[in-house]
């Protein structure tokens, strides 16, 4: 069998959701929908989740808390986070000034961990779940230096990189039916009988 690592751009995947409008797949056991993309004679070894924390609104930033509660509950995942960047803005016309917030450090830390996991034999196929271009790099240093070794990339809805189709061994585009039967249950049971109940506004 085919070892498989997933190294999944949380904020990627979440961003194509939300474009598409498909609330209802939030709620998503990110390691069932990858084994839907694996073929039969490969085997998910381990799952790589990459996000930042959310700090405001604070509805938001509970909701994902209770996401990322529910994510580790599962076997042979592990999250990883990056962090968020505050940048004053000021309007042009009006001199109004606010701030706005951005994702850093996730396509660097899926950078290391996939040269890291290459360097030490942890995988035979990578299968990146990402559209980002500037993860092109990573995958084709890889390809390059591990010639063995596959990086095949599930772009999530709404996310498609031409650089990464070009780049990778093999790509796949995620579709309504693979994540409409990976979403979690309505309650996930944690350690000591704790539920984590799906947030109503994702239904």
């Amino acid at each position: 069998m085919q070892r498989v690592i997933a190294y999944i751009d949380g904020y990627n995947l979440y961003y194509g959701l939300r474009e598409k409008g498909w609330k209802q797949f939030y709620w998503l056991n990110v390691q069932a929908l990858v084994k839907r993309l694996l073929k039969e004679d490969q085997e998910l070894v381990f799952t790589k989740y990459f996000t930042a924390m959310v700090k405001l609104p604070e509805d938001k930033r509970k909701r994902q808390e209770l996401f990322l509660e529910a994510l580790e509950t599962l076997d042979n995942l592990r999250i990883y986070y990056g962090h968020y960047l505050s940048n004053p803005v000021t309007c042009q016309q009006c001199g109004h000034s606010y701030e706005t917030h951005h994702e850093k450090q996730t396509d660097v830390n899926i950078a290391v961990e996939m040269m890291k996991d290459a360097f030490q034999d942890s995988f035979d196929t990578a299968l990146l779940v990402s559209g980002d271009s500037d993860l092109a790099g990573v995958v084709r240093t890889i390809l390059d230096m591990f010639p063995c070794k596959r990086v095949v990339v599930a772009f999530p809805p709404r996310r498609i990189s031409s650089v990464l189709r070009s780049t990778a061994s093999a790509y796949v585009h995620i579709g309504r039916d693979s994540l409409s039967k990976s979403v979690f249950p309505d309650e996930v049971i944690k350690s000591g009988d704790h539920i984590l109940r799906r947030p109503d506004r994702w239904r």
